[in-house]
């Protein structure tokens, strides 16, 4: 990836560790019926509604930005962008074949399950790369504006739970808005690109 400091072998591995690490969490949000923001919480949602698998519908509502990607955030950016994307859709539909838990505390999912998540992307955008959907936006306006992603993050995450307010139960709700937020916490403390000496490091620095 053009401007990275980490070489491929690294940005293989970043990429493999990170869409694992983040279908870990989105199946504990599974697994209590919780929703959280993004392309994935709309995705979430849709799968109580229509009889199709989470990783076809969150890769489909991918598409548009990975083609926004391609073109306002390059070529190489994208690609890894698509094949994150790819992997965290297909590890999330076949995670019950390897893993099933009999009793699991709605609350400890929703901590779990955003930390895991966050920890997951923010592997991620230090490799220079998203799992599309709102990170390609919200990683454009950090390195164009110096918008700090985790922040720009969760104030959309939070506007798209709070509208889920119609489909859900208060405590559905409540639950969805504490894994939202864990996982942007972990984004914000964490991702600040002036640290970095990467490429888009310097666009905020």
């Amino acid at each position: 990836m053009s401007g990275s400091k980490h070489s491929l072998s690294e940005n293989i591995i970043a990429i493999l560790t990170g869409t694992f690490i983040v279908a870990q969490g989105i199946f504990f949000l599974q697994q209590a019926d919780l929703l959280t923001g993004g392309t994935t919480g709309l995705a979430l949602l849709l799968t109580q509604f229509v009889d199709v698998s989470f990783g076809t519908l969150y890769f489909l509502m991918n598409t548009p930005f990975y083609l926004m990607a391609w073109f306002r955030m390059g070529k190489s950016f994208a690609i890894t962008s698509i094949i994150s994307g790819g992997l965290v859709s297909i590890i999330t539909d076949n995670l019950h074949l390897v893993l099933e838990i009999s009793r699991l505390d709605p609350i400890y999912c929703a901590i779990l399950g955003g930390l895991l998540m966050g920890l997951g992307m923010l592997i991620l955008f230090r490799h220079r790369t998203s799992l599309g959907g709102f990170n390609v936006l919200v990683l454009y306006c950090q390195e164009k504006f110096g918008i700090p992603a985790g922040k720009m993050q969760m104030g959309i995450d939070i506007s798209i739970l709070v509208c889920s307010f119609f489909f859900v139960t208060p405590f559905v709700l409540m639950l969805s808005v504490l894994g939202a937020v864990m996982l942007n916490l972990v984004l914000a403390m964490n991702h600040k690109p002036s640290r970095y000496n990467s490429s888009t490091a310097k666009a905020s620095s």
